[in-house]
């Protein structure tokens, strides 16, 4: 007989697992060959897993457990089963925090240094879900005090920020306020440099929105203008990977090599290049977006053509 194995249990608040009946300090037995999710007694050996098959809930009740037949397991983690367990003991909530923590005060689970509060934290004092640092509030941040998620540095504020004291998302730098600034201080959205105080700059010191060129000429147009323009509106529509179905009759040589399933077929599903895409785009709009399009300021049908594969003229 081989040595017994140690794990640990979740229960319903009555002792219940799958309507079966436990009892702690009580073996059970079952005549069969066990096997994972199939039949048998359920245990892991690493208490932290069992909780990857019932709600992380002070009011269900943890046992340690001893597996003294045959046992069963299961890859990805330390899911086992046997036809034989006993319930050893209950193991108070407790006592479950700091086996299933690593350090002092935590509430919640698989977490790494003291006083956190959510799951798998690596730190001290950190509310939330999988960050690593010091008194973080939030998810996945790295580093120290920051407040919000998947921040990258220290004391910053918001979302997906990386550097120092950033107030805004997505910013790379420090203390800059707003968003999606890569620099420092800048005050504002979208910025490129340092001191920025308007948005849209590329620069440093800057107080108001810079004008930008279109179609390689100078406009009186700012960046903004052009977010919110309706030809900026119309041209986040055109679709990526068209296809459309050719038929044999359609078909070149080539094509017939190339796809020998057509004899079968009728045809094949031809997976159209972006410009190809773009053009059957561009020839399907009313006249009144394409001219929509075609007033932006310094419009150039070459280099229109160039950018985005589309010839404007008619091809009816």
């Amino acid at each position: 007989m081989s040595e017994p194995i140690k794990g640990y249990k979740v229960f319903n608040p009555d002792w219940t697992c799958r309507d079966f009946q436990y009892e702690v300090g009580k073996t059970f037995e079952d005549d069969v060959t066990p096997k994972c999710c199939s039949r048998g007694f359920h245990f892991c050996t690493k208490a932290s897993d069992c909780f990857n098959y019932y709600s992380f809930n002070p009011e269900n009740k943890v046992a340690e457990v001893l597996a003294l037949g045959m046992v069963d397991t299961e890859s990805g983690d330390t899911k086992c089963c046997t036809n034989k367990i006993q319930i050893v003991r209950e193991i108070s909530w407790q006592e479950l925090l700091t086996i299933v923590n690593t350090g002092k005060g935590c509430t919640g689970l698989c977490n790494t240094g003291n006083r956190n509060t959510g799951d798998r934290n690596t730190g001290d004092w950190n509310t939330g879900n999988r960050n690593t640092g010091n008194r973080n509030t939030g998810n996945r941040n790295t580093g120290d005090w920051n407040t919000g998620n998947r921040n990258t540095g220290n004391r910053n504020t918001g979302n997906r920020n990386t550097g120092d004291r950033n107030t805004g998302d997505w910013n790379t730098g420090n203390r800059n306020t707003g968003n999606r600034n890569t620099g420092n201080r800048n005050t504002g959205d979208w910025n490129t440099g340092d001191w920025n105080l308007s948005s849209f700059n590329t620069g440093c010191f800057m107080t108001e929105e810079q004008k930008i060129m279109l179609f390689d000429k100078p406009t009186d147009w700012t960046y903004r203008d052009w977010i919110n323009s309706d030809a900026r509106y119309a041209l986040t529509n055109i679709p990526k990977n068209v296809v459309e179905w050719v038929s044999s009759y359609d078909m070149t040589d080539e094509e017939k090599e190339k796809y020998p399933t057509y004899e079968t077929t009728g045809g094949y599903l031809k997976v159209l290049d972006e410009s190809e895409s773009a053009q059957i785009w561009w020839d399907g709009l009313t006249e009144g977006v394409k001219n929509t399009i075609k007033s932006l300021p310094n419009f150039d049908a070459e280099i229109f053509r160039k950018c985005t594969g589309i010839k404007v003229e008619s091809r009816k």
